[in-house]
Parts: C-alpha cells; sequence; structure tokens
C-alpha cells in the first residue's frame, strides 16, 4: 500500500511567508526516484538532496512532470485548504524502477528547489514499457484540515 509523507522543511514554509509556495502559479513537479534514495524528513529539503537517485528510462524526462492544471480551493463546508491537478502520466518504452515519487517546487536549480513531500511505493515499482499513471485522490494532491 502506496504512504505519503511531507517534509518538514516543507511544514516550515506553509507558516513563514517568505517562503511559500504558490500551489496554484509555482511550477509544482512529481519526479520518480529510485529505492537507492532513502527519505530523510528532517534534514531533505531541496531537489539536490533527491536528484541522484532519480530513476530513468526511455519516456521518462528528468526532473519529473509538472503537475498540470493546479487548482487552490477551499472548503468552507468542511474547513479545508485543498490543492489539485491532473493526474501523472508517463509513457515509458524501456525498463524503468521506482520507489518513490517525490513532489517539489522546481524553481530550474536543484538547489533552490524545495520539496514538498513523497509517496512510498511500498515496494519497487517496474515497468518494462507501457502507462504510469499516478492517480491523485478525489480529495487532491493536497489537503490541509
Amino acid at each position: 500500500m502506496a504512504t505519503s509523507t511531507l517534509y518538514n522543511s516543507f511544514k516550515t514554509k506553509l507558516i513563514d511567508s517568505s517562503t511559500k509556495i504558490n500551489f496554484a502559479s509555482d511550477t509544482i513537479k512529481v519526479a520518480l526516484v529510485t529505492s537507492s534514495y532513502t527519505p530523510n524528513i528532517d534534514t531533505h529539503d531541496f531537489w539536490d538532496d533527491v536528484s541522484a537517485n532519480e530513476a530513468s528510462g526511455t519516456g521518462y524526462t528528468a526532473g519529473g512532470a509538472t503537475i498540470a492544471n493546479p487548482a487552490v480551493t477551499t472548503d468552507t463546508t468542511n474547513d479545508k485548504g485543498k490543492f489539485d491537478g491532473d493526474d501523472v502520466v508517463w509513457t515509458i518504452s524501456s525498463a524503468l524502477s521506482a520507489r518513490y515519487a517525490v513532489m517539489y517546487k522546481s524553481t530550474g536549480t536543484a538547489s533552490t528547489s524545495p520539496l514538498i513531500g513523497y509517496i512510498d511505493f511500498g515496494s519497487t515499482y517496474a515497468i518494462s514499457a507501457g502507462t504510469l499513471t499516478i492517480t491523485w485522490s478525489a480529495n487532491g494532491v493536497l489537503t490541509i484540515a
């Protein structure tokens, strides 16, 4: 079963207006990472802490895929804030293995691109050819209650 975790540096960015991430207008990416990566939510804060372990394969673009059609909404009935966007899809035509999907804000520079969170697939997901899709929850990519 897949689980998701937020990096502690992202939690700080939620309350520090000088380092805010604007989910509606910033480039938010999801990158696939191999099992060589050992997540550390306390010390990993930028994409350069992760990028050396990024998956590779034909049909996968280094740096990951941008979450298209981002939307930020407020649910006043259930008292939630929600970030949503299109599901992320890669069409892979050669072998690719990934254990994690890491979400981050891309600034174009790995050392200044803050990490948001990651999904642990629970085991390595291997595909030799076909479509790999990350389908977001009906509750959105990220929901804060």
